[in-house]
């Protein structure tokens, strides 16, 4: 089958939440003793998930693998569903996971493997990359589709997305999240995660390290002022994911060779 036909057949698919709570079903049965088992995951701060509305929900963090970051992020919307604070424990939520969420998610990964073309229906918003392999920066520019493709899922439902676009710590955001946010005028809820990349490989689906403490800490929804330029905006959002030159300057620990 062509593979643009292929790509239709998963974009139709991911509509339905009877296949995307399989998809959750297989991933997290496969992932879950990686995060609680082999490794130890700390959660804080679902406290904040609970009153979230449906939709127009905003996920803002930083990125250190292309897929164990967003799993967990499943696994711990999945839990909160079936209302425990700070845990997974036993995952029987997969029975019944928690689905109204997508993630932003480069094209060019999520075509790279028939992994990643199965993870793609778990609600991958797919977009065109702005870093490319060799960490040098690409400006490409907002692509309109992309954009209308993230406000279309905000609407009614939660999105996951990294502003940096690259699993380099403390590069630069991007300011395409930026314009979303003044345009959208989602909640908006920083997430700082540490750990993933000393316990995976870069895309996030092998162990490099076995007993690593992992952290998800969520935030306070952010207090935004959305008449702010899209400069400032990206510079509180970078600040709250703990990414900024001040950060940076506070953790140079993080510089480490296996980031990049």
């Amino acid at each position: 089958m062509p593979t643009h036909v292929m790509g239709s057949l998963r974009e139709r698919l991911k509509g339905f939440r009877l296949v995307r709570k399989l998809v959750y079903a297989i991933v997290g049965m496969i992932s879950y003793p990686g995060l609680t088992i082999v490794n130890r995951l700390k959660i804080s701060g679902t406290e904040y998930l609970r009153k979230l509305p449906k939709g127009n929900v905003l996920f803002v963090s930083n990125h250190q693998t292309y897929f164990a970051d967003v799993i967990t992020f499943l696994h711990i919307f999945c839990a909160v569903k079936w209302r425990k604070e700070n845990r997974l424990g036993v995952p029987y939520y997969l029975l019944n996971p928690f689905t109204n969420v997508y993630y932003v998610a480069a094209e060019e990964t999520m075509k790279a493997s028939w992994v990643s073309r199965l993870f793609t229906m778990a609600g991958a918003l797919t977009v065109k990359r702005t870093w490319n392999s060799g960490s040098s920066e690409v400006r490409r520019g907002l692509d309109p589709s992309d954009t209308r493709k993230i406000f279309r899922a905000l609407e009614d439902s939660w999105v996951i997305t990294f502003p940096q676009g690259t699993t380099k710590a403390f590069a630069p955001g991007r300011k395409g999240t930026a314009h979303i946010i003044k345009q959208q005028r989602p909640i908006v809820v920083p997430v700082v995660i540490s750990g993933f990349w000393r316990a995976f490989d870069k895309k996030g689906l092998r162990f490099k390290k076995k007993g690593v403490q992992l952290s998800v800490t969520f935030k306070q929804p952010l207090d935004i002022d959305y008449e702010a330029s899209v400069e400032e905006i990206l510079a509180r959002v970078m600040d709250a994911i703990e990414q900024s030159k001040q950060y940076m300057m506070k953790g140079a620990h993080h510089w480490v060779k296996e980031q990049v």
